[in-house]
């Protein structure tokens, strides 16, 4: 049990002892010249997991997705996606003030885009008008609660994007924790879009990094917005060092943390104060919708129980595990909101 138990998100992993020492020890280059060989290293065990030509290692999973838009569209554009994705809600507007294009938005079940509202938001461009040049699926989809979109609706909407031209972008912030629940390799949910992005800095336990990949010609373009956005890193392979042994290391033990927050819904399960929104998550996410502000909520298991959580709306908040999370962290963090609800609801 730790003395701080972070259920904000993952991304607030810290790197393990023995990443530490791979990131010490790593052989680096200079990256903008392309002659890091530890980075070289990654981008190519990236691009072999996905099935795509060329991967390149960003920042960030934002600058991943500006960098996938901008290769992907001229300006003027309009490109698709989730009313609640990643690109719409937490990105700053980049598709605008990035890319210079236009956003559509779909709504979705669960994370699942519905085909038919988005054949029926497709536009053609004119002379008038703006034509639809990406269509951009989250997975696993973050305000859904972490739901893997199904390979079958990768598989379908591949076929029809493809007979209409539009190409298909996968923010894959998180598609690891979709193929460790789904037990299906990154590399077939890959085989269904034209490019893909995946975090290191999240469930994998890096302290930095995201990898975008695709064609070798658009990956080449890619690097160029990556330089624009100020993404060159110089000597990135101490950073890339961590991603390597993320993925050699880090991968199989994500379900350790859906298995835990599994453990958390059932704990939180019939409270009175509280409602947890999905019963048994497929992955590592947990929303409950609190009866009174989950501001409030979040505040007091901060100081007064060393339990950390974020509050997304007035009255809901998400508990998220990960690699830095046990078992009796998740104990005590079910008796310090069950404590809460006693006390105050």
């Amino acid at each position: 049990m730790h003395s701080i138990i972070d259920l904000r998100s993952d991304t607030v992993t810290r790197p393990s002892p023995e990443m530490r020492r791979a990131m010490v020890t790593a052989e680096v280059g200079d990256d903008v010249f392309e002659d890091d060989p530890t980075v070289n290293a990654l981008q190519e065990k990236a691009a072999l997991l996905t099935g795509k030509e060329a991967a390149l290692l960003m920042p960030s999973g934002t600058m991943s997705n500006a960098a996938a838009i901008c290769t992907h569209t001229r300006p003027g554009d309009e490109i698709l996606l989730d009313a609640e994705a990643h690109s719409m809600l937490y990105e700053v507007g980049l598709p605008a003030t990035i890319a210079h294009v236009m956003t559509r938005q779909f709504h979705s079940e669960k994370g699942i885009p519905d085909e038919k509202e988005i054949l029926r938001s497709l536009h053609t461009e004119s002379l008038h008008g703006s034509g639809t040049t990406l269509l951009i699926l989250e997975n696993t989809h973050n305000r859904a609660g972490g739901y893997p979109i199904p390979l079958s609706s990768h598989q379908q909407l591949w076929k029809v994007m493809k007979e209409r031209g539009v190409p298909i972008h996968i923010d894959g912030a998180r598609i690891f924790n979709a193929s460790i629940a789904r037990g299906i390799e990154v590399k077939q949910y890959a085989s269904y879009a034209d490019s893909i992005t995946f975090c290191l800095s999240k469930g994998l336990g890096c302290p930095v990094g995201s990898i975008l990949c695709g064609p070798e010609e658009f990956i080449s373009r890619a690097r160029r917005v990556r330089k624009m956005l100020g993404g060159g890193m110089r000597q990135a392979g101490m950073l890339a060092a961590a991603g390597l042994y993320a993925l050699d290391n880090n991968i199989a033990r994500l379900s350790e943390d859906h298995q835990r927050a599994r453990m958390l819904t059932e704990g939180l399960s019939g409270l009175r104060g509280i409602t947890v929104d999905t019963f048994s998550p497929p992955t590592n996410m947990v929303y409950c919708t609190t009866w009174k502000s989950a501001g409030r909520m979040s505040q007091y298991l901060a100081e007064e129980c060393n339990v950390l959580c974020h509050p997304t709306a007035d009255n809901r908040i998400r508990l998220v595990t990960h690699l830095d999370i046990d078992d009796e962290d998740i104990e005590r963090a079910i008796s310090s909101i069950s404590a809460y609800c006693s006390k105050f609801i």
